[in-house]
């Protein structure tokens, strides 16, 4: 497999800890979305991803962009460990808080949408990740364990990390979240969360290395 990543893309993190979670190896091609006007734009990565977007991951023969349909393809062909719990209430749930993370909160405030934003897009990008987070942190007080929904790993924990990253990049005051800081917590100390942090990664620049 060969997955087209930027190491600050808290989607293509998102499908990095899948793929570590999964023991499944791969090959990584950095986009540098800000360096040369951002490669994504590039007429080589449109042909590959029209969307222009990362990730994007070449495997079994096929390429797939949008980081649930390639972790849905890695669930699907890897069932090890699950990440979709068996349990069809539970399973809802994951799907429900990840899509209100991958739908509801990160697009709002995107790379893309920010460079729209001008002066105001720190306050932008504050605003969408606080109403969000006051929704999400009232859902996770009713599904969490341990993890976002139970005490195993599902793919709503694979999307809350990346976000709350993004949220304290935009310097997020996270006090009023107790539930999602916790659960944060305890992913950061899993091997997969942490070989896959975008402070690790073969792009990341040295001044931001962990």
């Amino acid at each position: 497999p060969i997955l087209y990543s930027y190491f600050r893309s808290s989607c293509s993190w998102r499908v990095r800890i899948a793929l570590a979670l999964k023991g499944i190896s791969y090959d990584l091609v950095p986009v540098n979305l800000i360096k040369d006007g951002g490669q994504q734009f590039s007429a080589e990565y449109k042909a590959l991803n029209p969307m222009q977007q990362v990730p994007a991951l070449k495997i079994d023969g096929i390429t797939i962009s949008q980081s649930l349909a390639i972790i849905n393809y890695l669930e699907e062909t890897h069932p090890n460990p699950r990440l979709l719990p068996q349990d069809p209430k539970k399973r809802a749930q994951v799907r429900m808080i990840a899509d209100h993370i991958v739908s509801g909160i990160q697009p709002l405030q995107n790379l893309s949408v920010l460079k729209q934003m001008g002066e105001k897009k720190m306050e932008w990008a504050q605003n969408c990740i606080t109403s969000g987070f006051q929704a999400l942190e009232q859902i996770l007080q009713h599904t969490a364990g341990h993890y976002c929904v139970g005490d195993e790993v599902s793919m709503a924990d694979l999307c809350l990390a990346p976000q709350v990253a993004n949220a304290e990049r935009f310097k997020v005051d996270m006090g009023p979240y107790p539930t999602i800081t916790r659960i944060n917590k305890a992913l950061l100390e899993l091997e997969a969360f942490k070989i896959s942090h975008p402070s690790r990664q073969p792009d990341t620049p040295a001044e931001l290395r962990a």
